[in-house]
Order: C-alpha cells, then structure tokens, then sequence
C-alpha cells in the first residue's frame, strides 16, 4: 500500500503529476452549490479541502467538473478530475485508486461519497471529455399534503396529473433547439446570445411510491432527461411547465412554442431544486466509460 506524504517545495514541479477521475455522489441539501466558493460550503470546497488534508498537500488542488449542480440538487454519478502531485505513489506500485477513495470517505464522513477513483490519462477532462449529462427529475402525485420527508427528494404537486400530456410535452423538447426560454441566462452572456442545446432523451414514467413519501403512498413520477448539456436551470424549467400541462393548467404545446418563440413570459418558475438529481455523465471506454448507474 503506498503511502500518503508531505510533498517538499522541489516535489511540485511541473508535469510531476498524475490526473485522476473521481465519480462522486452527494446530497445538495448539505451545500450551497457545487462550484467553489471560498465563502460557503460547497462540494468543490469540501472536496478541496479534504483531498489536501488526507494527502498532505501545501496547497488544495484545482477540481473540475463534469458540470456544476445548484443549491439543493443532489448527484448520484458527478464526476471531476484532479491532477495529484505522482510523487506520492511508489514508484514500483503506482496509484492504488482503491486506497485513495477509502482515505477520502474516511474523512468526507459521508458528506460526500467517493464511488470510484481512477488514474487516467492527461488528455481526460470532466467537462469536455463529456458525450452526455443525465438528469432525473420526481414528482410526488398527491392530494394529501406530503410528509417533509418528500421535500428533500421530490417536488409534491397536486394530482392528478396527465402523464401521456407531459411525455408529449416533453417529446417536444427533443433535438436540437435554442433553450433561452427555459433557462438563466449567464451573468457575463451577451442578451441576445443563442442557448443551443441538444436533447437525447426525455421520458416521464409514473411508479408506486417506494419510500412512502406520502400518507396515502401517492405515486412518483419521474423524469429522465438526457442532453449533451444543459444550461442554467433547464430541466427545473421544463419541469415546472410539464406539470403545469399535466394538471391542464398549460397546452400541451408548450415547449414547442416557447422554443420557437423563445419567450419566457407567464411560464411558471423553475421546480424545486430538491427533486432533481444527475444520475449519470457519458464518457469513452478510454476515460472509464460512463459514471452512470442507468446504461
């Protein structure tokens, strides 16, 4: 087993270093978002921190990743990568990704999991080595209010919903389309910049309710969305307007129209953050193949 040391100044040189690929997983209720910011809790800041501290580093390490989640959203298979000095690995072993993962739950305290940690080559990026982000989305169907328990994991809604209206709806997100209508523009993004993004899949099933979220075991329905990538609150976007189709409050048309007219006025506001989740980013046999636990 190798051993973790504290790194001297002439141990950081340049190119002395091995890339590695975490596939992680978290509950966003925890944190204020997952990019880094020095000011709030966050799951870069967390992971930065514990990876200097479990390794001995002088400085945190830089983390990318495959793409950055909201306050609230939870991940099941976020991944990220991180360039570590080689010089803590023995030479005639290597790195043992094994060991590297358990010495980082051991002191993430299940905050956050690290499900596989992998040495890669220095041409894999998180982000841009990406083919594909996968996104689920649970909606709580009832009449009853719902335990609090729903609140961290579904958004609940007054039933019932109609779900073949909501999966016509999202059919109609499908391809490649400009998204303005359904997402926060960037802060720094000209006004008048197209949000093209490409949509490979988008299916509501409704389920049984497995955990018991509600008094009466209300169904959930769930979204699968997956894109190449997605802009700022776009699935919570979608999501909100195909339920509002499902209960017939808004024509089944919707998205069709607001993508061609790329108006956002009188949509109702983005779900809930708590419902959502990213299940899965797609990459290469060369980079591990996908995080996902959905092929």
């Amino acid at each position: 087993m190798p051993r973790w040391r504290a790194l001297s100044s002439s141990d950081r040189t340049v190119g002395a270093t091995q890339r590695w690929r975490l596939d992680i997983a978290y509950d966003g209720a925890a944190f204020s978002g997952f990019a880094y910011q020095p000011q709030f809790t966050t799951v870069i800041g967390v992971l930065r921190t514990t990876l200097a501290s479990t390794l001995h580093l002088k400085e945190e390490p830089v983390l990318v990743g495959a793409g950055r989640t909201d306050a609230g959203v939870h991940a099941f298979a976020q991944v990220l990568h991180v360039d570590l000095p080689s010089t803590l690995f023995k030479a005639n072993r290597g790195p043992d990704p094994e060991r590297l993962a358990r010495s980082l739950n051991k002191q993430l305290r299940g905050r956050v999991r690290v499900l596989r940690a992998m040495p890669v080559g220095d041409d894999f990026h998180a982000r841009f080595s990406a083919t594909w982000r996968e996104y689920r989305y649970l909606v709580l169907e009832t009449t009853p209010p719902a335990l609090a328990l729903s609140n961290a994991w579904c958004w609940a809604v007054q039933g019932p919903l109609d779900v073949d209206a909501m999966n016509r709806a999202a059919a109609q997100a499908l391809g490649t389309h400009d998204f303005r209508a359904f997402c926060r523009r960037p802060t720094n993004a000209p006004a008048g910049e197209p949000l093209r993004r490409q949509v490979l899949s988008a299916r509501w099933e409704r389920l049984e309710d497995p955990f018991f979220l509600s008094p009466g075991g209300d169904p959930v329905l769930r979204l699968d969305i997956r894109a190449q990538s997605f802009c700022h609150n776009m699935v919570r976007c979608l999501v909100s307007s195909m339920v509002g189709v499902g209960q017939g409050k808004i024509p089944v048309n919707i998205v069709k129209e607001r993508l061609s007219s790329l108006k956002k006025d009188h949509l109702p506001p983005p779900a809930p953050a708590a419902g959502l989740s990213l299940i899965g980013v797609g990459y290469g046999e060369f980079a591990g193949g996908p995080s996902s636990f959905v092929r």
